[in-house]
């Protein structure tokens, strides 16, 4: 959160580990030569070499560098100390220190200037040398204009040339495309210089510059050479000046004055604060935010100048003295540290997509280059030399600054030797436009001595990789999705922000720190259709024993992973889980792994778990959940058979659509008592639900009947000789559907029919031959079924004894007279009327259902005088009622039947007598020819109505070609002459067909259709 800055210590709260230690290990890389101190009053008595001697180093030098080496070492691992104790937030900038061969250039020298255009930088050092380089490192140019340290560097607009200032009194302006340089003795040290704008393009090649002399001079080219213009001396050296077209701004021991070069005027005087520090030690700083904004960093103050024109005024346009602008000061502040450098910020915090960047809504801020002043600057009077010795300093840091002072964020910079240096020694500038291939935008360039770092603005790709390093892993996965492909693709390697690359980042952490639950979720997004990747983790998790975690989220398709997969998680859940392993097997498509592998393993299972063997015995849970498993793979397999068994002792209903869907007949007939065991409790269930149900309608049976090609009669018996109603059942559907199907278990049947169904055993005993009757009488008798032992009595012969039975255990004189019906034997009726003589019952009951099979009157005269038989009278009455009856009957049947026959006789005769129209076309149905194909044809009319060729008829011929009279008969022509004579032929021809009509005699014989 922003800080207010009332001149109060504050922590930073805006270090990051990632950016910084970036820095701080491409620190440690570098030769501890880095890490000496360089005093800028002093640079002026280092090597004085050259190029050369900067780039091939000095041997004098190896000492310091081994014990800076060790010094480094042990600053890096307090910092990372220090680190570890703080709660870092997101830095608002990333920071890359320059590489590449300025790392060389700067171990025997360290930079004192800089200046920026146009993606270049001139980086001025100590040694007096100005090295051209770009934005990547890569030197362009150097040359030596200076014999002690560069004080300040200033690059004209194009980028073409370059001015620099140094402490051996010179300034020197060198054209970096051709020979063209200008050098300028001042005798006295230079601080700084400025290029008029468009150096380049102006003849004037105009230049301002100032120093320890105290004088600010305008030096600019004439026909005769340059000439000199003093612009302000005598107020102390100047330190620093800027020019932004006509305005030149410089700053000396006072304050920061603006001078206008079109009106010759000093416009302003913005005085120093009196309690300010040393202006050498702390220096100011100057940069135009535009052409009328003057940004002035000096020691802990900050004031922004805005420069406007002179309103106008009667009494101003009177007086001609009067600069033309006047300056306001918009704002000023104190700061808790010292400002090494100051600019407008333009860069932005990474914000996702659819949010609004913090300028997009607040004023403008500013960015500055922050120095942490030592609490004190050492005791000059002491002889005490470690009081006199300037106190080590604290990391420079780069802060935002609001428009009203408060602190937006801040970076520490972890810069090479930074103890060592003072605020003088860091230099701040801003590069506009396109800053390097393949990066876009504004960016900063921050030097030390020994280090030159690039600030770039932190895009989405930097927050998402800040987050990975802070192990903030969700959050990162949600940014990288909102990437567009722009984004992806920029600036170099697109895999380390890839959601593949952060989330096997992401699970590796949730992993080491248990939370396979959570790594679990992970990985769908970060596999995708990586079958390996996919294989590699789950076996990671299975090697952690929390393979179940993972599971629910393992992919069946697209991608399809290897069989061995799969099979190891049914394997887990058949040891685990079998709740889970039976709706995996429903669910998982069963073509992803080995179904007969699994089957084995399941089988196994099942084969160890108690009561899995016993079909009657009701399987433990664990063993109905491993049945349903493998009557779920079988049936996956098309091993229907080998499913059939499970299906039964799981009483599913669709077992019967099962074995004739798929013809399973032959696997029945080994599971025959499973499957009626199973039907039975279907039937005893819908009784239970209020269905009406027989056990004779039995689905199992009725399938058992109906296939007994593929299940043997014989092995179904075998099978329920243990249970006989089931063996009963089936043997009586066997019966109903051809009793001759089962007939060598007749005797069997019999014994089942009196156990199960003995009011139904007189039928089958008068239905079936098959049985012996002999056992089946034993049966019965055994049994006492009297009705049962007459019949078979009756069927043995022993009539005389099935009468007994009859009627001395039956007393029945109904059946008796049925019986002997049925028999048909006169000495049974004898013995039935002996019998009846003293019994009234029976005379009566013979009296009432006498009828032809014996003869009322021989009743009536076996009955003994004296006998009362009780309803004698309505007996005889009623046999004389049915013998009146009868003969009626038989009178009116007569007359019916006399009348029938006149009428059936008068139909015919009219039938046989009646005419018809005969065509001309109409054909003999013998010969399928004409009949009237020739005058001489004699044709044969039947009572049939059938007309045919007299030549057609077998044994005919000769009478139809004898022409002379035969037998009495002159001739055919006489014959035809009269009535008589027609007759006469008539019979003749009759007299030779014997069979009548012999279109209707082939008919009947299916000769002709």
């Amino acid at each position: 959160m922003p800080l207010s800055l009332n001149g109060a210590h504050h922590s930073t709260n805006g270090n990051t580990k990632a950016e910084l230690r970036r820095i701080n290990s491409s620190s440690d890389d570098k030769n501890a030569s880095d890490a000496g101190s360089v005093d800028p009053g002093n640079a002026s008595h280092e090597s004085e070499s050259g190029v050369d001697e900067s780039e091939t180093g000095e041997e004098d030098d190896d000492e310091e560098e081994e014990e800076d080496e060790e010094e480094g070492d042990e600053e890096d691992e307090e910092v990372e100390d220090d680190y570890e104790d703080e709660e870092e937030d997101e830095p608002t900038l990333k920071y890359e220190r320059m590489s590449g061969p300025i790392n060389d250039l700067l171990k025997k020298d360290s930079v004192s200037a800089l200046a920026v255009s146009n993606n270049l930088l001139a980086l001025g050092t100590h040694n007096g040398i100005v090295h051209i380089v770009d934005l990547t490192g890569k030197r362009i140019k150097s040359y030596k204009p200076h014999q002690a340290s560069v004080s300040d560097t200033e690059f004209d607009s194009t980028a073409d040339f370059v001015a620099t200032a140094s402490i051996d009194g010179q300034v020197v302006i060198q054209s970096l495309s051709t020979n063209e340089s200008y050098m300028f003795d001042m005798k006295r040290p230079i601080r700084t210089v400025a290029l008029e704008p468009n150096f380049a393009k102006k003849s004037t090649r105009s230049f301002v510059c100032g120093g320890m002399a105290g004088t600010l001079v305008l030096r600019e080219k004439g026909w005769l050479g340059h000439k000199e213009t003093v612009l302000h001396s005598g107020e102390g050296p100047v330190w620093h000046v800027r020019w932004r077209e006509r305005l030149i701004a410089w700053a000396n021991d006072l304050g920061v004055k603006i001078y206008d070069t079109q009106s010759q005027m000093r416009i302003t005087f913005i005085e120093r604060p009196a309690d300010s520090p040393r202006a050498d030690l702390f220096k100011c700083t100057l940069h135009w935010q535009d052409d009328t904004t003057l940004l002035i960093g000096w020691a802990d103050y900050i004031k922004i100048a805005h420069v406007r024109e002179r309103p106008h005024t009667a009494a101003a346009s009177g007086s001609s003295s009067q600069p033309p602008f006047i300056v306001e000061i918009t704002a000023a502040f104190q700061l808790d540290c010292m400002v090494s450098g100051i600019v407008s910020n333009s860069l932005s915090m990474p914000k996702s997509k659819d949010e609004f960047s913090v300028q997009d809504t607040m004023p403008p801020s500013f960015l500055i280059l922050a120095y942490q002043a030592p609490d004190t600057y050492g005791d000059e009077m002491t002889e005490d030399r470690a009081r006199q010795a300037r106190k080590t300093a604290e990391r420079p840091e780069l802060r935002i600054i609001s428009h009203t002072g408060e602190e937006l964020s801040a970076d520490a910079l972890g810069v090479t030797n930074y103890q060592a240096w003072s605020c003088n020694d860091y230099v701040m500038a801003e590069v506009d436009g396109p800053n390097s291939p393949g990066k876009s935008g504004r960016c900063y360039v921050v030097i030390s001595p020994k280090d030159v770092v690039i600030v770039r603005p932190r895009d989405r790709r930097d927050h998402i990789l800040w987050l990975v390093d802070h192990q903030r892993y969700d959050e990162a996965l949600e940014e990288v999705e909102k990437l567009d492909k722009d984004e992806c693709s920029a600036d170099g390697d697109q895999s380390e922000i890839s959601p593949v690359t952060i989330g096997e980042r992401y699970i590796r952490h949730l992993v080491a720190e248990g939370n396979f639950v959570k790594a679990a979720s992970v990985c769908p997004t970060v596999c995708g259709t990586d079958i390996e990747r996919w294989e590699n983790w789950i076996f990671v998790f299975a090697q952690s024993q929390q393979l179940q975690a993972i599971i629910p989220h393992v992919p069946t398709e697209a991608p399809q992973l290897g069989h061995l997969v799969y099979e190891m998680i049914l394997a887990h859940f058949l040891v685990h889980d079998r709740q889970s392993l039976m709706r995996t097997i429903k669910e998982w498509p069963k073509s992803i792994y080995d179904v007969s592998a699994v089957i084995v393993a399941v089988q196994a299972e099942l084969d160890r778990s108690p009561s899995s063997s016993s079909s009657r015995s009701l399987p433990a849970p664990d063993a109905v959940i491993l049945m349903e498993c493998l009557a779920e793979l079988y049936t996956a397999n098309r091993q229907y058979g080998k499913a059939l068994p499970f299906f039964l002792r799981l009483r599913r209903q669709n077992v019967f659509e099962l074995i004739r869907e798929h013809n399973l007949f032959t696997d029945v007939k080994d599971q025959v008592l499973l499957l009626i065991e199973f039907d039975q409790e279907l039937l005893e269930r819908r009784k239970q639900e209020g269905i009406e149900a027989e056990a004779s309608s039995s689905e199992a049976i009725a399938l058992l009947v109906d296939h007994i090609h593929s299940i043997p009669i014989v092995r179904v018996v075998q099978q329920l000789r243990d249970r006989p109603f089931y063996l009963f059942l089936y043997l009586d559907a066997l019966f109903k559907k051809d009793s001759q199907l089962g007939f060598e278990f007749a005797d069997l049947q019999v014994t089942l029919f009196a156990e199960f169904a003995t009011h139904r055993l007189i039928d089958y005993l008068r239905a079936s031959t098959s049985y012996n009757l002999e056992a089946a009488y034993n049966e019965c008798k055994n049994r006492d079924l009297v009705s049962e032992m007459v019949f078979l009595l009756g069927r043995m012969g022993n009539n005389k004894k099935a009468l007994t039975l009859i009627i001395e255990r039956l007393g029945d004189v109904h059946m008796a007279i049925e019986f002997a019906k049925e028999q048909s034997d006169d000495d049974l009726w004898e013995d039935l009327l002996k019998y009846s003589e003293t019994r009234p019952t029976f005379i009566r009951g013979l009296l009432e259902n006498v009828g032809a099979e014996i003869d009322p009157i021989r009743l009536i005269r076996r009955i003994k005088n004296g006998l009362e038989i009780p309803g004698l009278k309505e007996a005889l009455i009623k046999i004389l009622h049915d013998f009146h009856l009868q003969i009626s009957l038989l009178e009116g049947c007569q007359t019916i039947l006399n009348g029938d026959s006149s009428d059936l006789a008068k139909t015919r005769s009219k039938g046989q007598n009646s005419g018809f129209f005969m065509k001309s076309r109409t054909i003999c149905v013998l010969c399928t020819q004409p009949l009237q194909r020739s005058p001489q044809d004699l044709l044969l009319l039947f009572l049939c109505h059938h007309v045919v060729h007299a030549s057609c008829i077998d044994g005919m011929t000769d009478i139809y070609n004898h022409q002379e009279p035969s037998e009495g008969i002159s001739s055919i022509g006489m014959l035809a002459s009269g009535v008589s004579a027609k007759i006469a032929f008539a019979s003749v021809v009759r007299a030779r067909i014997h069979e009548g009509c012999p279109v209707c005699h082939r008919r009947s014989e299916g000769k002709l259709t």
